[in-house]
C-alpha cells in the first residue's frame, strides 16, 4: 500500500479508538493470574498451610474428644456442667443488659465527640481488652472488695459483692463493655449527620432520631458489637476467679468448670470446652454472615 493509498484509507471513529484502547487496557489472563500469586512460592505455600493447621488442629482434636467423653461422663460431672452452662447463661445475659445499658450512652457521646477530644476517654474504655484478666479481677477486688475503695459504703448498705454471682456478673461486664462500646462508637460515628438534621427538620425529636434514623443505620455495628461482647463474657475466666473465686453452684461457670474438672473428670472438662468452642465458633459465624449479608445490601 502506498502513502496514497494510506491517506485514502479513512480513519477509525471515536468508538472504534475506544474499544481499541479498552482492549489493550485489558491485563492479560496470565499477567493477571502472576499479578495475584501468593508470594514466596513453595515455602510460603507449607508456611501457610503449617498455620492453618496450627490453629485448627487443636480444636478439632479437642471437639473429637468431648464427642467420644460425652457417652462416657458421669451424672454427677454431667449435672455440674449443666449447671455452669445455666449459670453461665443467666450472667452473661445480666452482664449484657448492663453493658448495653451504661455503654450505648457514653459510646454515643464519644462518637459525637471530634476523636482528638475523647482520645483519652477511649483509651481507657478499650483498656479492659488487653489488661491481663487477673488484673481486671484484682482491680474489681480493689475497688468493690470489702478493704476496697467502696467496701465501708457497701458494708454500711448491707451489700458484700466478692465471691457472690453479682460479682460474676461485674467481671463479665468490665471485660466484654469495651468490645460493645467500640463497635457501637463506630456504627454510630459512621452514621451520615445530614440525615439525622433532615429528620430534625422534618420536626423528629432527639429520641426520635436516635430511635427512627441513627440505631437502624448503625443497627450492623450495634449487633456485632452485642456478639462480640456476649461471646467475650461468656469465655471470662481471669478475672471471675480472682474476683468472684470459684464456687460451684454459685461463681462457678463454664470456663471455671473446665480448669475445675480438668483436675478430676478430664471427660466433663472436655464437654465443656466443647460446649464454649461451639459458642465461640456461632458467634464468629453470625459475625460473618451479618457482615456479608451488609456488604451485598445495595447502598
Amino acid at each position: 500500500m502506498t502513502a496514497m493509498d494510506r491517506r485514502d484509507v479513512p480513519s477509525p471513529g471515536p468508538a472504534a479508538t475506544a474499544e481499541r484502547d479498552q482492549h489493550r487496557a485489558r491485563p492479560r489472563r496470565g499477567a493477571l493470574r502472576v499479578e495475584h500469586a501468593v508470594p514466596g512460592g513453595l515455602p510460603g505455600s507449607l508456611a501457610a498451610l503449617a498455620a492453618g493447621l496450627f490453629l485448627a488442629l487443636p480444636v478439632a482434636v479437642l471437639l473429637v474428644r468431648a464427642l467420644a467423653a460425652a457417652t462416657t461422663v458421669d451424672a454427677d460431672s454431667l449435672r455440674a456442667v449443666l449447671d455452669a452452662l445455666v449459670l453461665s447463661l443467666v450472667t452473661t445475659a445480666v452482664s449484657l443488659i448492663l453493658v448495653v445499658a451504661f455503654g450505648l450512652p457514653l459510646a454515643w457521646r464519644l462518637a459525637r465527640r471530634p476523636p482528638r477530644a475523647s482520645s483519652l476517654v477511649e483509651t481507657i474504655v478499650d483498656l479492659p481488652m488487653i489488661l491481663p484478666p487477673s488484673v481486671a479481677g484484682l482491680a474489681l477486688l480493689l475497688v468493690f472488695g470489702r478493704r476496697g475503695l467502696l467496701g465501708d459504703e457497701l458494708a454500711f448498705l448491707g451489700l458484700s459483692i466478692p465471691f457472690t454471682t453479682l460479682a460474676v456478673i461485674l467481671a463479665q461486664a468490665f471485660v466484654s463493655a469495651p468490645f460493645f462500646i467500640r463497635s457501637a462508637r463506630a456504627g454510630i460515628r459512621a452514621v451520615d449527620r445530614d440525615l439525622e438534621d433532615a429528620s430534625r427538620v422534618d420536626g423528629a425529636t432527639e429520641n426520635g432520631v436516635a430511635r427512627h434514623v441513627t440505631v437502624p443505620l448503625a443497627a450492623s455495628a450495634l449487633s456485632a458489637g452485642l456478639v462480640m461482647a456476649w461471646a467475650r463474657a461468656l469465655g471470662e475466666f481471669g478475672a471471675t476467679i480472682m474476683f468472684a473465686g470459684n464456687i460451684a453452684g454459685r461463681t462457678q461457670t463454664l470456663p471455671l468448670l473446665v480448669y475445675s474438672e480438668f483436675q478430676g473428670s478430664l471427660d466433663a472438662a472436655l464437654v465443656a470446652a466443647a460446649i464454649l468452642v461451639m459458642a465461640a465458633f456461632g458467634v464468629l459465624v453470625a459475625v460473618r454472615l451479618r457482615s456479608l449479608g451488609d456488604r451485598d445490601t445495595p447502598s
